[in-house]
């Protein structure tokens, strides 16, 4: 019986040392995946703690939104077969600055003048579509956007909406 002893107690040691590799492989493991989630944690703590540079935020941060309306709202005149047409349209200004809005505002006139010409050259049938409109839109902030280019050196405009408009 002696030798079956020695048997039984033979593969106990090396059925330990596997345990204790699989336990030494798995403590690693953990220990990785620690310092993994911890170096990611502080990183991006320590970076949004810090502000950003003026100039980065300028660029990649749209500022709000500030609209203008354009009162009164513009009334044109048309003649089509010998029937006299209307065309009333509300407008609005979409700028970011309103410092270069308001030295735009001195320029109001001019803009005016522009769209009223602008209006009274449309044809009553194209404005009638709504591709017609939205090319009208466009004109008019091409426009506008002229204007401020050559008086202020920078487009201030971004867009002009169209609040109202109506054909009769």
């Amino acid at each position: 019986m002696a030798k079956s002893d020695d048997a039984a107690k033979a593969p106990a040691p090396a059925g330990k040392g596997k345990l204790k590799l699989i336990l030494l492989i798995v403590v690693g493991l953990l220990l990785a995946i620690g310092a993994s989630v911890g170096g990611t944690w502080y990183i991006m703590h320590s970076s949004a703690s810090k502000p950003a540079p003026a100039a980065e935020t300028a660029t990649n941060v749209k500022q709000p939104a500030i609209f203008e309306p354009m009162l009164p709202a513009f009334v044109a005149n048309f003649n089509q077969n010998g029937r006299q047409r209307y065309l009333q349209v509300s407008m609005t200004l979409l700028a970011r600055n309103q410092a270069d809005l308001d030295a735009l505002k001195v320029h109001m006139p001019v803009i005016r003048n522009n769209l009223v010409m602008l209006f009274s050259a449309q044809s009553f049938d194209t404005l009638a579509s709504p591709v017609g409109q939205e090319m009208l839109r466009q004109k008019v902030t091409a426009s506008v956007q002229e204007v401020s280019q050559k008086e202020l050196g920078k487009v201030v405009i971004e867009q002009v909406l169209f609040t109202n408009f109506v054909l009769q």
